[in-house]
């Protein structure tokens, strides 16, 4: 406060980049500025919201200077609402930001228009002043606005009702940020409000409204502006709201600029002085369980956990003697964590979490088995919270809660993802909607968005931004100034295009920057008493989507408790499985099953494992996986937890260990006899966390809760503390008969377990749900796979893969039908699966329900003009119609694809026509549409339906483009892709361009080419080099050629091949034939051979062309001719196709060199 004493001036106005549509200072540099400036204070007062506020808190007390909340409010118009004030509110105290948080709820809640969230001045005036400081918004606010419309004696009015309700703490605002006429208007208004000022007795004060942190920013604050409102900078007629003046001034320009009025300046450092709200930061407030008849809550917690441990013991051994045997240990660990659980307050935390997950289970919202370390926790187990057993898998609770580790609890809940929301409406039900919300997150614009909305606003043609923005490396989290570096052809472009730079020099600035709000993916939060009391609330206009205006961080700052409704789509796939299952069950008079009943030594499920028979298991589908799968040979649950926990970066160099030392091949050996025990499960290999833990409970004498402390200072690698661990576990390892030498190493060697060992209880949990998944594919093979294609219907590269696993696992995919497919995958039987129209590109859940609802109640479709003039042509439109004609749906009514494609315009005309005819007969009876007549086409060939299906599909479906070439191919080039395996000698393949992935290395741009041949695929490397002189056949669905080395990829766990040359088939060909072999026969039309070979005679081409030799033969005799070099030909795929149509496989052939 001494340092207040010294200054002249405090900035109380600032715009960051948390204001959304204007404003592009980052907090870190406005504090930054701030001290460099030696100012002992500043203001953040973003637009209608405090999104920034903690964060600016944290940051500026972090420096040592006093952090200012407040925030720029609009202020409802009541007699033109298009035309709204701005008033700006600074927190003297806490009830102060209290009020400012309640004003900001109730805006967004209830009074949005044209999406500003509007304070009506009456809660201002009567409901939320105390201990706000008001500024009258200089020209903005209403007093300005109606001085600068002269309406004075209106002005006077509503600064006495400023005055009656806020006293010394409103005062009046000046600002000169302004050019030309909005100067002008700023000297009018300033004169009259040191007018006003001295008449009602009303302090004055300056404030300049910072936008930006530097003069030269004052385009790319334009451009952030245009971005968010959809101007351009360079339309005349936008809204120019904003100046070059509003950087960041120092207290001597400021003082400059308000040379002829010190006291507005000196007003600034006065309200410094009366801001005095702080965060309480570091507490926690749990919500409020309601507890019957009076119980005490730790009471509560322990007779609710020990009746669930009652059924749960019940369940788990029904042998009344064994039973009895185990109660013992499992009510003791009870009891123990349950008085640690008391003593760290936390009883409400368990009893709320039970509360909802047990909700879900009775409403039948599948809800994972655990996950995260929770699942270590008998109480939680007996809660109903986890389904796993921690002392079974021998899971820890010290690694979930730790008295000597204070941290809140932290349950990560997985739900189904269609029961999810209803889980979250039961607690807002439950607690109250307004003690209840999610969660802010902010997106901010990274260097792709940056060069596309950057490109906009400079009005730069589409192409031409797409061409740039294609260039920066599709690589997580890549920066513009890493892309400059990483591509030479940005570099080059920069320096030589003027265009090109300014589109650069704008979005570096821009790049980064908060540029939406958005919802958390799974964070809720339930406060003890109303949200806003904590956190203002942020909704959309209609008030869906409500949040807090905090992010996940900044909440669990001010003490808000976050609970994790995390969606998990296997429990989707899971639960949709169950329910194809026993509808398949039921109808073949089968008893149903659920998941309870799963045996845990199931040996069919284990030999899918073996046979790495996984796509669609969870955790268990890559492809790395597989390979540790068939290594491992897993034959019991434990097997897959540890599998689970390896197959991470680091402990993935243990897998090829593990594999040997459970087959027998290694010797299983232990760092210490002690430690057998605890690493048997493991071949004495430490998997886990909890074996570190373990290890330095029995070795070296530590608590679990003191190994926790042990475990987190090893993951951190801080020297003091690890020396002082070093110690303490040297010291207690010494009285468990171990010298210093061994136990140093037995330390070092934990270190490092310590460095890579996963958490088990996340991993036996996910294990859990990995074995379910397996269980259901090898015993409901089409009801699993079913659902899996279900879950993920827009994703049509996974439904492509899981296309192709149905065949591995003898699955008959059945087309689309038109009068039998619903919206998911349905499986008929045990060995079929009929498409769902959900996966049909191009139609929409609207459309899909109309067709089915019509077909439910009116009876099958019995052509197209049926269909069509039966539907809403609004909903099932053109595009819909055709998209189901592309992938097969109309086959059985009409299998020729071409002709139905064709009469789709003729078909909606007739349709249109009829419906038209509104209040009268139909134009067209029953009789009219049988007999209407097709578009006659040629149907297409083999090659045009697959493509057409791939436009419908993402995949071919009903054969493989590949076998187009098939023929072609394999005269010259036997080598399949699934007979590829590592080796040093190069290999000759081909296959169809599956996806393009473009990637930066060291070495420059590369390409990962996936290629497939029907049979098989694999992914090729393009290196820089070759990548450049082969753009042009790196394309979707075309054939190349390619000679490469096959080798090992790491870090998918298959193969992959390093390619030396690629080549089209036109080019391979005219590299490598010598001749075109035609033999013809005596009833061979040779005016059709002409006819064929001509047109690649004169085929304009750079490709060497080939010679023709025909045989001929007939009754006569038998003659060999090679053709003229007027009949050397292109060997384009067309021609070769045509002559093999035309005169069959065997006559023609090509000689290689």
């Amino acid at each position: 406060m001494q340092e207040l004493d010294k200054s002249h001036y405090i900035h109380l106005r600032c715009h960051s980049e948390f204001s959304i549509t204007d404003g592009i200072v980052k907090i870190t540099d406005y504090v930054k500025k701030a001290v460099n400036k030696k100012m002992p204070a500043i203001a953040l007062t973003d637009l209608s919201n405090l999104f920034g506020a903690v964060k600016f808190y944290k940051a500026a007390s972090e420096e040592g200077i006093k952090p200012l909340i407040g925030c720029d409010l609009w202020l409802e118009n009541e007699i033109n609402r298009d035309e709204p004030y701005r008033v700006l509110a600074l927190c003297k105290t806490k009830e102060g930001y209290t009020n400012l948080s309640q004003l900001l709820s109730k805006a967004f809640l209830e009074n949005q228009y044209r999406e500003r969230a509007e304070i009506k001045k009456s809660w201002l005036l009567d409901e939320f002043n105390n201990d706000l400081i008001i500024l009258s918004g200089a020209t903005s606010g209403d007093v300005g606005q109606l001085i600068l419309q002269d309406k004075i004696e209106q002005a006077i009015e509503a600064l006495k009702d400023w005055k009656k309700a806020f006293s010394d703490r409103f005062y009046l605002e000046l600002q000169r940020h302004g050019e030309n006429k909005f100067r002008e208007q700023q000297e009018r208004y300033i004169k009259q409000a040191m007018h006003f000022a001295v008449e009602h007795k009303i302090s004055l004060v300056a404030t300049h409204p910072i936008q930006f942190m530097k003069e030269d920013d004052f385009r790319a604050h334009e451009s952030k502006s245009c971005i968010s409102e959809g101007y351009v900078l360079g339309d005349k007629r936008r809204p120019k709201l904003f100046t070059s003046h509003q950087y960041f001034k120092d207290e001597i320009e400021m003082g400059t600029l308000f040379s002829d009025i010190p006291s507005a300046l000196l007003n600034s450092v006065k309200i410094a002085y009366r801001c005095n709200f702080s965060f309480d930061l570091g507490k926690n407030y749990l919500p409020n369980f309601p507890i019957p008849n009076d119980i005490k809550i730790d009471d509560y917690l322990l007779s609710e956990a020990q009746n669930g441990l009652k059924k749960r013991l019940e369940a788990t051994f029904p042998n009344k003697s064994i039973k009895a045997q185990e109660k013992i240990k499992y009510e003791e660990r009870l009891n123990f964590e349950v008085n640690v659980i008391n003593q760290m307050g936390y009883a409400g935390y368990f009893l709320i979490v039970a509360d909802f997950i047990n909700w879900a289970k009775k409403n039948k919202i599948p809800v994972g088995p655990g996950r995260g370390s929770g699942a270590g926790s008998v109480v939680a187990y007996s809660l109903g919270i986890t389904d796993l057993d921690p002392l079974e898998y021998n899971l820890l609770f010290e690694r979930f809660l730790n008295p000597d580790r204070v941290s809140m609890p932290d349950f990560d809940i997985d739900f189904c993802m269609e029961g999810r929301d209803k889980v979250i409406d039961y607690v807002k039900q439950k607690y109250g909607s307004g003690s209840v919300s999610q969660i802010a997150t902010f997106g901010t614009m990274a260097a792709r968005a940056a060069i596309g909305d950057v490109g906009r606003v400079l009005q730069l043609p589409f192409n031409f931004v797409q061409e740039i923005a294609k260039l920066i490396p599709n690589e997580l989290g890549i920066t513009l100034e890493n892309a400059i570096e990483q591509e030479p052809r940005i570099k080059e472009r920069i320096s030589k295009e003027e265009e090109v730079k300014e589109l650069f020099d704008l979005a570096m600035r821009l790049e980064g920057l908060v540029r939406n709000v958005s919802m958390h993916a799974g964070g809720v939060l339930i406060a003890p008493t109303k949200i806003s009391a904590f956190s203002p609330i942020y909704c959309q206009p209609d008030g869906d989507g409500l949040i807090s205006q905090f992010d996940k961080d900044d909440v669990e700052s001010v003490g808000l408790v976050k609970f994790d409704f995390l969606g998990l789509r296997t429990l989707t796939i899971i639960d949709m499985a169950l329910k194809n299952a026993n509808h398949i069950l039921t109808k073949n008079n089968l008893p149903i099953f659920n998941l309870d009943q799963i045996p845990i030594k199931d040996k069919l499920t284990f030999e899918l494992l073996k046979q790495a028979n996984t796509t669609a298991v969870f955790q268990l589908e890559s492809s790395g996986m597989k390979d540790m799968l068939k290594q491992a040979r897993p034959d019991c649950f434990e097997d897959i937890v540890a599998l689970v926990a390896l197959y991470r970066p680091g402990p993935m160099d243990l897998i090829p260990e593990f594999c040997r030392r459970k087959l027998g091949s290694q010797k299983v050996t232990y760092p210490h006899p002690a430690t057998e025990s605890i690493l048997k499960e493991t071949y004495g290999i430490a998997v886990y966390q909890e074996q570190v833990m373990q290890i330095a409970q029995t070795v070296a004498g530590y608590s679990l809760g003191s190994a926790d402390l042990l475990r987190r200072a090893m993951g951190k690698k801080k020297k003091e503390e690890m020396d002082a661990q070093r110690t303490d576990f040297i010291k207690g390892a010494t009285k468990n008969n171990l010298n210093e030498r061994q136990a140093n190493a037995l330390f070092d060697l934990l270190e490092k377990f310590a460095g890579y060992g996963f958490n088990k209880s996340h991993a036996a949990a996910y294990a859990k749900i990995a074995y379910q998944t397996a269980y259901l594919k090898v015993h409901h093979t089409s009801s699993f796979l079913a659902a899996s294609m279900s879950a993920d219907m827009n994703n049509t590269d996974n439904i492509h893969l899981l296309f192709d696993d149905c065949k591995i696992n003898n699955v008959e995919l059945l087309p689309p039908d038109i009068n039998q497919s619903l919206y998911k995958f349905i499986p008929l039987n045990k060995n079929q699966i009929l498409y769902g129209f959900g996966a049909i590109k191009g139609t929409g859940d609207s459309s899909i329900d109309l067709i089915i609802d019509e077909r439910k109640n009116n009876g099958p479709y019995e052509s197209l003009f049926d269909f069509t003039s039966r539907l809403d042509l609004r909903k099932v439109n053109r595009r819909v119609v055709e998209s189901l004609i592309r992938s097969g749906a109309f086959d059985k009514i009409e299998p020729n694809r071409a002709s139905l494609l064709a009469s789709v315009n003729l078909a909606i005309n007739m349709a249109d026509q009829s419906q038209k005819e509104v209040g009268q007969k139909g134009l067209f009876g029953e009789s009219d549409i049988e007999a209407i007549k097709l578009v006659d086409m040629t149907p297409w060939e083999e090659k045009n339906q697959l493509l057409e299906e791939k436009t419908a599909l993402g995949f071919y479906f009903s054969g493989h483009l590949f076998s187009y070439y098939k023929k072609i191919i394999r005269s010259f080039i036997s080598t399949k892709l699934i007979d590829l395996r590592p080796r040093q000698e190069s290999y000759l393949i081909a296959g169809i361009v599956s996806s393009v992935k473009y990637r930066t290395n060291a070495r420059g741009k590369i390409a990962i080419v996936t290629i497939d041949d029907g049979e098989g695929s694999i992914d090729v490397v393009l290196g820089n080099n070759l990548l450049t002189q082969s753009y042009s056949l790196v394309k979707e669905d075309e054939l190349i050629i390619i000679e490469g080395r096959v080798s090992h990829d790491e870090f998918t766990g298959g193969n992959r091949l390093s390619a030396i040359k690629i080549y089209d088939l036109m080019t391979f060909q005219s590299l490598k034939a010598n001749l075109l072999k035609i033999s013809l026969n005596g009833q061979a039309d040779a005016s059709k051979l002409k006819q064929l070979l001509k047109p690649y005679c004169d085929l304009n081409t750079s490709h060497k062309k080939c010679k023709v030799k025909v045989e001929y033969e007939n009754k006569k005799g038998r003659v060999e001719l090679i053709l003229g070099s007027e009949w050397e030909v292109s060997l384009h795929e067309d021609l070769i196709i045509g002559l093999t149509e035309s005169f069959h496989d065997d006559n023609v052939k090509i000689l290689y060199n």
